[in-house]
């Protein structure tokens, strides 16, 4: 029988998956320095934080563990499967990148494996095996030597771990996959030609070693994996020449008639209304297409899918063939040897309040100016910052004129700063979510402009004395629902004015609503204006977040 703390419940895995943040922020840069396959992007790191910090946010969201340090946990809660199912839905919808979507299969994998139960040692080694299943039927051509084989070294060894206890078979995956992950370079060759080992396994060593940590275990010591030089004339143990690391790392068709890197992008989107045939085509489709090809499903219905590609706009095709799309995303790929030796001296400076909304910035990697400010306590924060390029997320802090006059004063010599037009905190966290550090300043903050202007912005108050509107006179104790700085609803019941307001604003088209709570949110409105949303607006997603500002009790952002 397994004794006490053998066993995980839905609490335990969303406190495992807080650990996983917090190892993950610690490795990013370390992660991000490894990355030079499929792509030399430099962003490992951030799309596997990125896409872990989405299923975090759902976990959380379905278990009330809203803190990592949280002691007393409620004896009835959702049940491990429950947890993993919405962690693994959540990462499937917010996966970036090829790692991310291969991290969704991970959690996918888990969700299978606690069907019947808590994560027990056997359910734990059942999980493993079956996401490195999942994981290797996701791919169009499986490459040795990346988290697919670090996946299954973890499942072998957790299977051969004689010892019932869930530290003892977390800890042995671990070791497992520690020791494939060292070997990694004499698998693929662009690693070996780097000094490197695979940058997406770092990351999944990551995770493995804070289940160790989580379920009693230590803290497994790891060697520190940073670029080495390749020693001059070793062998290639695998008896690859170099035609064959062009082509692992090069892609189909990556090369122009005139010898000249054709333009390549990453195309990535959301599917909905298919089926496994009809993935499983699009997954053959892709792969004509390109390479580093993933087309996976979260179990409930959506799939994500991911390619390498010269022709973006026949990749988009593809996936229309074969279902709805949603959160079509398509990025320029970097055309570099490798990546560079870490990341870019840039700083994100975020102007916020509330204690969620700040916890939100911090977790993405910004600073945060807290509280209502001035001028001059924004200048001070940014000449604060040692980034050589910092870019400003004011989110409607102040007006336009006196954020001009701040990043005039601010840049030097020394200091590039960069303000972006974010007029609101919903605006703020789509654009830091485009954030890439492996980009150029100018190409970062064109990505991150771009998902502030794409996000329409709205906000629900409470009128505090009587007053005149451009849609008629609001009494005071009134709801009103603002679309920008505007009053466009005002009712005497505030879930009505919720409610109409999101009719309003979803009204002109969207894919993706993200409602920011407020310190005085009256209870259940959340879950009420959800279900608003699913039952008048089929097929938008929407994400809750814990906002704490005390201003609006509502902040919504359409996408």
């Amino acid at each position: 029988m397994p004794g006490e703390g053998d066993v995980f419940d839905g609490a335990a895995l969303t406190r495992w998956g807080q650990r996983c943040l917090e190892g993950l922020e610690r490795h990013r840069d370390e992660i991000n320095a490894l990355n030079v396959f499929p792509v030399a992007d430099a962003d490992t790191g951030n799309n596997l934080l990125t896409t872990m910090r989405a299923a975090v946010r759902a976990a959380e969201a379905e278990t009330g563990c809203g803190q990592p340090t949280t002691g007393v946990v409620p004896a009835a809660g959702p049940s491990a499967h429950t947890v993993a199912v919405v962690m693994a839905r959540a990462a499937t919808v917010g996966a970036r990148g090829n790692s991310g979507i291969i991290l969704s299969q991970v959690l996918r994998g888990m969700a299978e494996g606690v069907t019947a139960g808590p994560l027990t040692a056997g359910s734990l080694r059942h999980a493993l095996r079956r996401a490195a299943v999942l994981v290797r039927e996701a791919l169009s051509s499986p490459v040795e030597g990346t988290m697919l084989t670090i996946l299954d070294r973890a499942a072998e060894h957790a299977a051969d771990c004689a010892d019932e206890s869930l530290s003892a078979v977390a800890l042995a995956a671990a070791d497992g996959a520690a020791k494939a992950l060292g070997e990694t370079p004499t698998l693929l060759g662009v690693l070996r030609e780097a000094g490197v080992v695979d940058a997406g396994a770092r990351g999944l060593l990551v995770l493995l070693d804070e289940l160790v940590a989580a379920t009693g275990g230590r803290m497994p010591a790891r060697p520190a994996y940073v670029r080495r030089t390749p020693a001059a004339g070793r062998g290639d143990h695998t008896g690859r020449g170099d035609d064959d690391v062009r082509a692992e790392s090069g892609g189909r068709g990556g090369m122009s008639t005139a010898g000249v890197p054709a333009p390549q992008y990453e195309v990535m989107y959301l599917l909905t209304r298919t089926d496994e045939r009809r993935a499983g085509r699009l997954r053959e489709v892709l792969a004509g297409l390109g390479d580093s090809v993933v087309v996976v499903g979260d179990g409930d219905g959506a799939w994500s899918a991911h390619v390498h590609c010269a022709d973006a706009g026949a990749a988009v095709e593809a996936g229309l063939a074969a279902g709805a799309l949603s959160r079509i995303r398509i990025e320029t790929l970097a055309v570099s040897a490798h990546a560079s030796a870490g990341p870019a001296d840039r700083g994100i400076l975020a102007v916020t309040s509330g204690s969620g909304a700040v916890r939100l910035f911090e977790d993405a990697g910004a600073t945060v100016l807290e509280g209502e400010v001035t001028a001059e306590e924004l200048l001070a924060a940014i000449r604060a910052l040692p980034h050589r390029e910092v870019l400003v997320l004011p989110n409607g802090a102040l007006p336009a004129h006196e954020l001009v006059a701040v990043s005039v004063a601010a840049r030097d010599g020394n200091r590039d700063v960069l303000m972006l037009p974010c007029a609101s905190t919903v605006q703020g966290l789509a654009a830091l979510a485009m954030h890439d550090a492996g980009r150029s300043a100018a190409d970062d903050v064109f990505a991150m402009s771009e998902a502030a202007a794409g996000t329409r912005w709205g906000a629900l108050r409470v009128a505090a004395e009587r007053a005149l509107t451009i849609v008629g006179t609001c009494e005071a104790g009134d709801g009103l629902g603002l679309v920008g700085h505007d009053v466009v609803v005002i009712d005497p019941d505030v879930r009505t004015a919720a409610r109409t307001l999101l009719d309003r604003m979803l009204g002109l088209g969207g894919e993706l609503v993200t409602i920011l709570l407020g310190a005085s949110t009256p209870a259940g409105l959340a879950e009420e204006l959800t279900e608003h949303i699913t039952a008048g607006f089929p097929g938008v997603e929407v994400v809750v977040y814990p906002g704490g500002q005390a201003g609006d009790l509502v902040q919504i952002g359409v996408e």
